[in-house]
């Protein structure tokens, strides 16, 4: 409806039949991007991110459904998105996949994950490491990254049993043990040797894993090492709260699941093409378009009421001028 408001010459139900007629897919968005990125040896990360929803019916959108929030910190009413996000050799960083969780697909989010890294692979993506938080380490995706002979980096849940050697019938809650600034060479229970890190964050001991393809050079990794590519991960977070904040992601007023899939494409499109402007040096960064949009209005309005010493500013226009 709105974009056919700014259009103006394309009706709302043009717009509207755009979106249920189109199936865009990821592999349609990693097409869009892959002639920009070098597709080998990069980090390729994963995440989820609740789409709120909070006024939509959930029996009449079987996208739409109860899911946890990081954000929130409950559960709430929206649209779970999973994407894979690319950092190429670089620095150049764009999602290269995608999928939107749905119930009568009974599948689950690891499950979603693994077949959109087996999809990233199978289009030509050959990264170096996979990136991802605990709940994406389960041993099942390990085995399944370690197959591909690709490294990676996950954060691990405290009470994840550990060991100084593979052949320990001994095994501890990595949280009861002592690990070095350095990091600790240890057997990861029900995988194999891993490197283990500890940091702190609010007050709170957090704990990653790192595997090499070569594991014999995993004593190797060194603390500058898991930091720079534990930097990398982050953007993917950064990504998932841009394609709210700008692209309007969560805007949408339709309840099939082709409409609120092409939408949801359409806004991750839009942030890469945002990517690209910055890239150009167009743009500093996905937020400053947005953020300059009204300025060449505000000041026109400024100043054509100003010119008048008896007019003031008026009160509602301070947020803007103050932005």
């Amino acid at each position: 409806m709105r974009l056919g408001e700014i259009l103006k010459d394309v009706s709302h139900d043009s717009v509207n039949r755009f979106l249920c007629r189109e199936d865009y897919t990821g592999e349609d968005l990693y097409q869009s991007v892959e002639s920009n990125i070098d597709k080998d040896g990069g980090v390729l990360s994963v995440d989820d991110t609740v789409l709120d929803k909070p006024y939509s019916n959930t029996s009449k959108a079987e996208l739409i459904g109860y899911y946890w929030s990081g954000k929130h910190k409950t559960t709430v009413k929206g649209i779970n998105l999973i994407t894979l996000y690319y950092t190429d050799v670089n620095g150049k960083s764009f999602p290269v996949n995608f999928r939107l969780y749905s119930k009568q697909e009974n599948k689950t989010k690891n499950v979603y994950f693994r077949e959109m890294v087996a999809e990233v692979i199978a289009w030509g993506l050959k990264p170096k490491f996979v990136t991802g938080d605990s709940w994406y380490a389960s041993g099942e995706n390990l085995d399944y990254i370690k197959h591909y002979g690709i490294g990676f980096l996950f954060a691990i849940e405290k009470n994840r049993l550990v060991s100084l050697t593979s052949d320990s019938d001994k095994h501890s809650q990595v949280s009861n043990c002592e690990i070095p600034y350095n990091g600790m060479e240890m057997h990861l229970k029900g995988f194999g040797m891993v490197k283990v890190f500890r940091t702190v964050f609010k007050n709170e001991f957090r704990h990653y894993i790192m595997f090499l393809s070569d594991p014999d050079k995993i004593t190797e990794i060194t603390h500058s090492q898991f930091i720079a590519i534990h930097d990398l991960h982050w953007r993917i977070e950064s990504f998932h709260r841009a394609v709210k904040q700008v692209a309007n992601i969560e805007r949408f007023h339709v309840r099939q699941t082709a409409a609120i899939s092409n939408h949801i494409f359409a806004a991750i499109s839009a942030f890469v093409h945002l990517q690209l402007q910055v890239g150009l040096n167009l743009i500093a960064n996905c937020y400053s378009l947005r953020r300059n949009l009204f300025n060449d209005v505000i000041r026109s309005f400024i100043t054509d009421n100003l010119a008048d010493p008896h007019n003031s500013l008026p009160s509602h226009l301070l947020p803007f001028v103050n932005a």
